[in-house]
């Protein structure tokens, strides 16, 4: 006695658990054969129940990739045609046709613009605007909202604020170690300089010695120079 029970609860879980097909070409063909042969039922099926339940003619005509024919008309397919052809010739059904149209967009045009003005009214609520039409209910309500807002977008800017701030962070921790970079690499060329001051026979000490010479050598002539100056100016 439970089978039944048992069968209805999976057939409810199969159509709970099936998700959405996107409509696209099938590219596998068998796959593709299949849901014609099952979409090609169903449709058969819809148009039938559409005749009988509503007493509409209906005609149907499907062909499929491989060019087979099929077809479902509660009357006649070519006469359910041919109706169509003189019903669309007929000036007369053409303008009822069209004022259905205008009637339809009219209505359509009424919905969207109550529900522009439904929005216009929210947003001007939320701006502390237009709050006499109000009642004590509503207001409470927009409060909760607005708080509720209020705290989601105080949550994102302090996340900006704290990953700017670490960001900052990590950008002065990258400027000390280049900082500690450069004043190694001046300790290091100092004492360099200081160890080549210091070894004996090296080029640095041979060139300092060369410039001391020369500038002894050049401060005795400028001596002798003025000296003999000097001794001429005395004769004179």
């Amino acid at each position: 006695t439970d089978f039944p029970n048992q069968e209805r609860e999976i057939s409810s879980g199969r159509k709970m658990g099936r998700g959405k097909i996107e409509i696209k070409k099938i590219e596998n063909t068998t796959n593709r054969q299949v849901t014609f042969c099952k979409r090609r039922n169903g449709l058969l099926k819809k148009a039938y129940e559409l005749s009988v339940l509503c007493d509409a003619e209906v005609a149907l005509v499907v062909f499929s990739n491989r060019g087979r024919l099929y077809e479902y008309a509660n009357n006649s397919v070519r006469s359910t045609i041919e109706r169509y052809k003189k019903t669309c010739a007929d000036p007369s059904n053409s303008s009822c046709s069209s004022e259905a149209n205008i009637q339809f967009f009219q209505q359509e045009a009424s919905k969207l613009r109550q529900q522009i003005a439904i929005l216009q009214n929210s947003n001007r609520h939320l701006m502390g605007e237009s709050l006499s039409s109000m009642n004590v209910k509503e207001l409470k309500q927009l409060e909760t909202r607005l708080e509720k807002g209020i705290s989601r977008i105080r949550s994102k800017k302090n996340e900006l604020l704290f990953a700017e701030i670490e960001l900052m962070q990590k950008r002065e921790i990258d400027l000390q170690n280049h900082n500690m970079y450069l004043r190694s690499k001046i300790a290091e060329k100092e004492r360099a300089e200081q160890h080549m001051r210091l070894t004996p026979g090296n080029e640095y000490n041979d060139m300092i010695s060369r410039n001391f010479l020369q500038v002894n050598f050049l401060q005795s002539s400028n001596h002798q120079y003025s000296h003999q100056e000097q001794t001429s100016l005395q004769l004179g």
